[in-house]
């Protein structure tokens, strides 16, 4: 290129641009950040190119950690599914299985995702309301019923309780004669998000930690296929974050278990190429990709530089990516399927292993089989019809995309120096600056489209006031929680209390003496001690966690 040509072009260009007339349209991404009118050569370091962009496959990974993209092997599809009892959702993992998805994903309903048995007074009303119901062995064998747990890969959303619930399905792998090695899978296991975003908390922050280190040493000695950690950005952006507080709260998270399993004297090449994250695709096309970008980046330099990682699958930031889920809208759901399938496709742009795509109905209730069915569909399509998988990143070298990704990678710098100096990310939670810096990002949102600064269609543009919704709706039955209550009280008066007993004291032992909890929890889930139970019994000795209010 002729360096002076170049330039007398691009003048040219400029005052053009100024002439020309430009809409009131407020032009920032959806996190508010200004986008210029034009990227160009300028807006990059060519070189710079091997350093920060280099190939698919090579460090720092930018264009994605495999060198053939997805011609080798597409990413693994897969639907978010729990409702109701262990029997219902086992129902619709095989219809999902029987309809060309790859692998399963668990949703637990809140007494599960708190610790609370089905029988718990706190439970009442939410039994399998809002995922499957969860208390003992013995639903998780009936979840799995008839599912050869060596033939699936399968995903659990479960935090504060992840250790138990892994108990459980490592019991019926044991009775199905599956071998641990064999198992392939991940929880999401993330509790710093929980006391970042979700709250869905249970122990202070450092027993948390303990319990989470825990497992990542047993799952690196006895269960090497599988992710005992999901860094989970998902929640962080749900709650309201924008994309670069999404990226860089859940690096942090990340490293924070990294350097515990380090204290711990654990190899870092022996843990670290398990360690999986989970991000959020939102609307802001472009803005999503360079997310994804920049956060393999940022992680290689990292595991790299800091971490002394030597092996490069330390080095390489493996990722889910589930579309937003607040972006969906109660009004004209239909255009759900559009929004989703948009997400959707900047996640796979964005280089994601696995992908879960919403259903249009999730605002109004649990999917129902045919939305659930419109949501795989999607990602067929984009894997199957769009052509986005010939080539490997394929939107690589565009001035914008490149600029953007350096911006995310400043930008989250920034905020890592921030946590840094609360001494880092426990000392920052419990300081309240996570959370209010997310209430600021979504405040900021929330008046933008108050203003119509943003539009969302059909809620605050193209509304339609007289809209007839008109789609099924999943509805739980009264029954399933009488259901539970009645098989848990029958499970109690059939396992023998004696070795229930004993294997609560083991788990207080353990929780006293220092030594590794899977062991523990996987006996007492095969002596049919519950979830509530062992939950309970570190309550003990951990106490609970509350949150100090911030302002």
């Amino acid at each position: 290129m002729n360096i002076e040509e170049y330039r007398r072009a691009k003048e040219k260009y400029s005052e053009r641009l100024q002439k020309t007339k430009t809409s009131e349209f407020k032009f920032t991404s959806v996190s508010g950040e200004e986008v210029n009118p034009l990227y160009s050569p300028d807006d990059l370091n060519d070189d710079n190119f091997l350093s920060d962009i280099n190939f698919p496959g090579e460090f720092p990974y930018t264009r994605g950690i495999h060198t053939n993209g997805y011609r080798g092997k597409t990413w693994t599809m897969r639907q978010f599914a729990g409702f109701g009892t262990p029997e219902d959702t086992n129902e619709r993992f095989k219809y999902l299985l029987a309809n060309g998805q790859g692998g399963l994903s668990v949703a637990f309903d809140l007494p599960t995702l708190m610790g609370y048995d089905a029988d718990d007074a706190l439970s009442d009303g939410e039994v399998g309301m809002c995922g499957v119901a969860i208390s003992s062995l013995e639903d998780m064998e009936i979840l799995f019923n008839e599912i050869p747990l060596d033939k699936v890969s399968t995903s659990m959303t479960i935090n504060s309780p992840a250790a138990m619930i892994f108990a459980f399905y490592l019991a019926v792998a044991k009775k199905q004669g599956v071998s641990f090695d064999k198992l392939r899978g991940t929880l999401q296991n993330d509790i710093l998000k929980e006391y970042i975003a979700q709250k869905e908390y249970i122990y202070p922050p450092k027993p948390s930690m303990r319990i989470i280190t825990d497992m990542i040493e047993y799952c690196m000695n006895e269960v090497p296929q599988w992710n005992p950690v999901s860094v989970s950005g998902y929640h962080i952006r749900e709650a309201g974050s924008t994309a670069v507080q999404e990226l860089a709260y859940t690096l942090a998270d990340g490293f924070a278990y990294i350097e515990d399993a380090i204290e711990r004297g654990l190899d870092v090449d022996e843990f670290a190429p398990r360690i999986s994250h989970f991000f959020n695709s939102h609307l802001d096309f472009f803005e999503e990709i360079a997310k994804f970008r920049a956060a393999r980046r940022i992680y290689a330099k990292r595991m790299k530089d800091k971490y002394r990682a030597k092996n490069p699958r330390s080095w390489w930031l493996r990722f889910h990516t589930q579309t937003a889920g607040a972006t969906l809208t109660a009004q004209q759901p239909e255009n759900n399927i559009v929004r989703t399938a948009i997400q959707a496709l900047a996640g796979v742009l964005g280089g994601t292993q696995s992908l879960h795509t919403n259903s249009m109905d999730e605002t109004l209730a649990l999917p129902s089989e045919k939305a659930v069915k419109i949501a795989l569909r999607t990602q067929q399509l984009i894997a199957y019809e769009t052509g986005v998988i010939n080539t490997v990143d394929p939107l690589g070298g565009s001035y914008y995309i490149e600029s953007l990704t350096n911006k995310m990678e400043e930008d989250a710098e920034k905020i890592f120096e921030e946590i840094d100096s609360y001494g880092g990310v426990i000392p920052a939670i419990e300081a309240g600056y996570f959370q209010k810096e997310i209430a600021n990002a979504a405040y900021k949102y929330q008046l933008e489209l108050e203003r119509k600064e943003k539009f969302i269609v059909g809620v605050n543009e193209f509304v339609e006031n007289d809209e007839k919704i008109d789609i099924p709706i999943l509805q739980i039955s009264p029954d399933v929680e009488k259901k539970q209550k009645e098989r848990l009280s029958s499970l109690k008066a059939r396992r023998d209390n004696s070795k229930v007993e004993e294997s609560l004291q083991e788990i207080s032992d353990a929780a006293i003496n220092g030594n590794n909890l899977m062991p523990v929890f996987i006996k007492a889930a095969e002596n049919y001690v519950t979830l509530g139970e062992m939950v309970n019994e570190l309550k003990k000795h951990f106490g609970t966690y509350e949150e100090v209010a911030a302002f």
